[in-house]
């Protein structure tokens, strides 16, 4: 069974976001990976010092087919610092991870699926 990690944002860790909608929202998509053979793990951090050792330590847990980086990191031009350091860090302790990338909370499946 291919195994998946998705890194996104916490959505409760970002003000004005409706986090337990979201939550809820990414926990369907993490079951949808269930639902096609696929063993997936989701890590969201928070937007501060304590995110590279949680990425760190979410790369370092299993041997991943792909790391699918979220639109909340990737997508917001004042965390291009984070986004660099985010597929930087998936190079270094995944290297063997090929990474996609999600147009929203609800295509992680399908980013996943176009590299396995």
């Amino acid at each position: 069974m291919p195994r998946v990690l998705v890194l996104g944002i916490d959505p409760r860790a970002v003000p004005g976001m409706d986090g337990d909608a979201i939550g809820a929202a990414l926990e369907q998509e993490l079951a949808r990976f269930g639902d096609q053979a696929i063993d997936a793990s989701m890590t969201l951090i928070g937007l501060d010092e304590s995110a590279e050792s949680t990425i760190v330590a979410a790369l370092s847990e299993h041997s991943w087919d792909v790391v699918v980086i979220g639109g909340g990191i990737r997508k917001p031009e004042p965390l291009m610092p984070l986004f660099e350091q985010v597929v930087n860090l998936v190079r270094r302790h995944a290297p063997k991870a090929a990474i996609a990338f999600n147009t929203s909370g609800g295509d992680s499946v399908e980013a996943a699926q176009r590299w396995l």
